[in-house]
């Protein structure tokens, strides 16, 4: 795909959203079910059925995903994806890329031992390997706008609000 056909693909939905901004507001589901006889969680993908389970540093098997590193797959997928797009709109010439995510974990919280230690992340490293004769400022510019548009990253890092309840089964 082209800078060209990416823009055409677009147009219409960009359009669309400006005439009607409620057009936009979408609303995206994932959907699990509990594992009877196991800890673990049965994720539909949409594709094939995903188990996750505790990973091995909370008594997990390491048989099953792990939810954190399920987050940061996400990531890097919704930054790959941007990346790709974005460099495609702006006529980017890029090689080969590659997308990695790390991030730091100290599983006391997770386990109730310390209740100064956070449950969740501490930090996240998203580092991009790119293959490109592009100056450095057409990098930085590729960079920041990947940052912009990752629905992902800018989710982790606005801190959207977040509720929690039962509904009956």
């Amino acid at each position: 795909m082209d800078a060209a056909a990416i823009k055409a693909m677009q147009a219409p939905l960009k359009d669309a959203y400006r005439d009607d901004p409620s057009r936009a507001l979408i609303t995206l589901r994932a959907r699990g079910a509990v594992e009877d006889g196991a800890i673990a969680c049965k994720v539909e993908t949409g594709r094939a059925l995903a188990v996750a389970g505790l990973h091995p540093a909370t008594g997990g098997s390491g048989l099953e995903l792990c939810s954190g590193d399920m987050l940061l797959e996400a990531l890097v997928a919704c930054a790959g994806v941007t990346l790709k797009a974005v460099a495609t709109a702006l006529e980017f010439r890029l090689g080969a890329a590659t997308v990695e995510a790390e991030g730091d974990l100290d599983f006391r919280g997770t386990l109730g031992v310390a209740k100064d230690a956070p449950v969740g992340f501490r930090a996240i490293r998203l580092k991009f390997a790119l293959d490109s004769d592009e100056p450095q400022e057409r990098v930085d510019l590729l960079l920041k706008l990947t940052e912009r548009y990752c629905v992902v990253f800018q989710t982790l890092n606005s801190r959207p609000e977040l509720s929690i309840f039962a509904a009956p089964a």
